[in-house]
């Protein structure tokens, strides 16, 4: 059985996105990350950050689409599969949810064998067949198959950006009833 997992700050609380946000509003609140905590992994993000992201969750969603994906929502909340020991250590006060897989529609989730920014950086071009890739659910099982977990191999980034495998959730529904705190969080 599949775990997605969703990293958080817990005085923040969980499926908060800076792409939700208008530009302006996300960086300001990105630089209020960066003067408030500043030992969180967000506080070390570049100034052009939100603009890279939007650009990424631009092709991972126009890529979700030509596969055949369900897009309910303009901007994924991101979770990785199974736990990584890395991304639990972002937050000044982290938190975890972990969702078993049968929660959600398969059609709404796309992946990336990595972190998805590094994963379609034109910087990154070492020849490694899921570089440029978004994955369907049942592509990404036949990739962890043939190359495993990131984070158990790679969960120092010796061998590369890929950390984890991301997820990305393209639908509200399934996330929302985590949102209230009311359901057990790890």
């Amino acid at each position: 059985m599949m775990f997605l997992y969703h990293y958080f700050d817990e005085s923040v609380g969980p499926f908060v996105s800076l792409s939700d946000l208008p530009i302006d509003q996300a960086q300001a609140v990105l630089e209020t990350i960066k003067q408030t905590k500043p030992g969180s992994q967000s506080a070390q993000r570049q100034d052009t950050y939100v603009e890279y992201r939007r650009h990424c969750e631009q092709i991972i969603r126009t890529e979700f689409k030509r596969k055949g994906g369900l897009v309910k929502r303009p901007t994924p909340h991101y979770m990785v599969v199974e736990h990584s020991p890395w991304l639990s250590t972002w937050f000044e006060h982290s938190a975890c949810i972990k969702i078993p897989i049968e929660e959600f529609e398969r059609n709404t989730i796309s992946f990336t064998y990595g972190d998805s920014m590094p994963t379609f950086s034109p910087k990154v071009n070492d020849g490694k067949e899921y570089r440029h890739t978004l994955y369907t659910y049942d592509e990404i099982l036949t990739i962890i198959e043939k190359y495993g977990l990131p984070q158990t191999w790679n969960n120092d980034g010796q061998y590369g950006p890929e950390r984890y495998i991301e997820a990305h959730i393209w639908n509200d529904e399934p996330v929302n009833k985590y949102r209230d705190g009311s359901l057990p969080r790890i």
